[in-house]
């Protein structure tokens, strides 16, 4: 099995946002802020090489959205999705298996292309893996993820029949096993990726960069703050306890971090390239 680190860009967020209740004056320290408030972030996803699979984990923002989205997230940098795929030897039509942690736009928005006034699949050959909770909470959302969930992401997976489902209890990937986080947005899925001697664990917004590794630095966008610290506690103890390799999706410098137990509680032992540990 073999792993590949796939860029897609960066985009801006609100600084605020992005960490909630603790002050600018405090995370502004990993994070710097532009003059608008905003901080950049990475949309990093990972392939998994496996005899005949490819399993794509998320797939970055895309680029069929309208002027106006893009002049609100400033999508940037000189990494996209199909240029990433290729510098590894791959096309679109080569992924077996597009895994979504969870349908926010930045995370599934690549995995649907504009063809004209047609929507059609990145992946044409994929199936689209979500689970039916997730799949009710986005496409009945409530008024605070709204904007998050957005239709043309969503819609032509299950209307193209490419559309599968992870069950709670089985998984049609042995590769890996799946940790549900609920407190950013209903049922997320964290894979937690078995390779040589070490857990990888793919940590999409349960833990956004290695400056959100203390307990309170939650996101304002997480619909259930209290359930996010919860599921942050118990997985970074686990991380702590077991060595877990931590992938950062958004992370703009860091790919991957460990994370150890201190008199303060769990914080950043070390940061790192995946290739390091390849």
């Amino acid at each position: 099995m073999n792993l590949h680190v796939i860029n897609t860009g960066f985009f801006k967020l609100d600084g605020g946002a992005m960490f909630g209740v603790v002050p600018k004056s405090i995370w502004q320290r990993t994070n710097p802020a532009d003059e608008n408030n905003l901080c950049s972030w990475a949309m990093r996803c990972l392939m998994i090489e496996d005899n005949k699979q490819l399993i794509l984990i998320d797939n970055g923002l895309g680029n069929k959205q309208d002027a106006k989205f893009f002049s609100y997230y400033y999508l940037h940098g000189d990494d996209s999705l199909s240029k990433s795929l290729k510098m590894i030897g791959f096309n679109e039509s080569d992924v077996t298996d597009m895994f979504l942690t969870h349908l926010h736009f930045d995370h599934c928005g690549g995995g649907v292309k504009k063809e004209g006034e047609k929507l059609t699949l990145t992946f044409p050959n994929a199936n689209y893996w979500s689970n039916r909770d997730h799949w009710l909470w986005a496409t009945q959302p409530n008024p605070r993820e709204k904007a998050s969930f957005l239709s043309e992401n969503i819609l032509p997976m299950e209307q193209s029949g490419n559309l599968k489902w992870i069950e709670p209890i089985t998984s049609p990937f042995t590769q890996f096993d799946i940790f549900y986080a609920s407190g950013h947005t209903d049922k997320m899925m964290i894979p937690k990726i078995k390779y040589k001697d070490y857990t990888i664990c793919f940590m999409a917004d349960l833990l956004p960069s290695a400056g959100h590794v203390p307990l309170p630095y939650v996101m304002g966008y997480d619909t259930r703050p209290l359930i996010t610290l919860e599921e942050k506690a118990f997985f970074l103890k686990e991380a702590a306890d077991h060595g877990y390799v931590l992938f950062l999706e958004h992370d703009p410098v860091h790919e991957c971090c460990t994370v150890k137990h201190t008199e303060k509680g769990i914080r950043v032992d070390r940061t790192f390239s995946l290739k390091e540990i390849l």
